[in-house]
């Protein structure tokens, strides 16, 4: 992809190493407005569409905030019940109708393929904030600027690293897109760690595996917890066709400050596309890990924002507008 203004962000296989820079080089200019330093104004009078039509909180109000950050307005749609899919309209023609009162829309959907489809129909920019089991580009994006910046502050990078992928690894759209990305980079080690019903689909370890990576299969945490990235997923029980089926596998691969210390690395980088699961049943990250300094799940939080804003920026073209639009902050702020 070379070109982003007027286009649409559906899949992380539309994105090249040098796309990826481009992005994450726009986010990095994002950081004082995200930041409350300084404000921008430069998308006064844009609109986002921001239609969810599966549960989100992260995501959606990422989205919203980061368009805010840039000084754009935000409509949202939340929920099939409340939508006029309800009553049996198409994508094609919900996408028609939404994109007359929006500049970019920003789209969940809870079937595989349904944020394409929609994008057929609309006249603006769709940018996938998740569709089903398939992807969450966005997510991958964040996920991969959070590991490039957390190994840099260890000296390393993404070529040659290890990571660990854990947990739900067949529903989990974000190690999907996460790892189409990853193979795009050199002589990485995947560990990909779940229980055999739930292992990565065979069509993106094949990804992987072609581009020249290292792969291993394991349902044993503690011995492959030794990475330098150990990325966690919750068991995505909405994907079952029996969500009560979700409930054997919750819980298996825990990790908390005990095994931390004993199996990884002192600078081992924790990751989780979040929500965790905090029930007692499953308790995948411990919150004795909160204070731990590698873990890392709510610098993802903060770089989400950043990389959304890149993406606004950049496909409604003014990446390189956005210090001209600049004030100072009239408020007080923590940040």
């Amino acid at each position: 992809m070379t070109e982003f203004t007027g286009n649409h962000i559906l899949s992380v296989n539309q994105l090249d190493r040098a796309a990826i820079g481009k992005i994450f080089d726009t986010a990095n200019i994002m950081q004082p407005y995200a930041q409350r330093k300084k404000q921008t104004r430069v998308l006064d009078g844009a609109i986002l569409g921001n239609m969810f039509f599966e549960a989100s909180t992260r995501t959606r109000v990422s989205f919203g905030s980061a368009f805010n950050l840039l000084g754009g307005s935000v409509r949202e749609t939340t929920g099939m019940s409340t939508s006029a899919l309800s009553k049996g309209e198409s994508l094609f023609d919900t996408a028609r109708v939404l994109s007359s009162y929006a500049d970019v829309i920003a789209m969940r959907h809870p079937q595989s393929g349904s944020v394409a489809e929609f994008a057929k129909g609309s006249m603006v920019p769709v940018i996938n904030g998740g569709d089903g089991s398939n992807e969450h580009p966005t997510q991958a994006l964040l996920d991969l600027y959070t590991i490039e910046k957390e190994l840099s502050s260890n000296l390393q990078t993404i070529d040659n690293m290890h990571i660990a992928m854990v947990g739900d690894l067949k529903y989990g759209r974000t190690v999907h897109s996460l790892s189409k990305l990853l193979a795009q980079y050199n002589n990485i080690t995947f560990s990909l760690i779940s229980p055999k019903e739930l292992a990565m689909p065979d069509e993106v370890i094949s990804i992987i595996e072609n581009a020249g990576h290292k792969v291993i299969v394991s349902q044993d945490l503690e011995g492959n917890a030794n990475a330098d990235i150990l990325y966690l997923t919750r068991i995505q029980e909405e994907r079952f066709d029996n969500p009560q089926e979700a409930n054997k596998y919750r819980g298996q691969f825990r990790l908390n400050q005990q095994i931390y210390t004993q199996h990884c690395k002192s600078n081992t980088v924790i990751m989780h596309p979040l929500p965790r699961d905090s029930r007692a049943e499953a308790n995948e990250l411990d919150t004795d890990l909160n204070l731990n300094p590698n873990l890392a799940i709510f610098r993802q939080v903060e770089n989400g924002v950043l990389i959304r804003m890149a993406l606004f920026a950049l496909t409604l073209g003014v990446e390189d507008k956005v210090k001209q639009h600049e004030c100072d902050v009239t408020w007080f702020s923590r940040k």
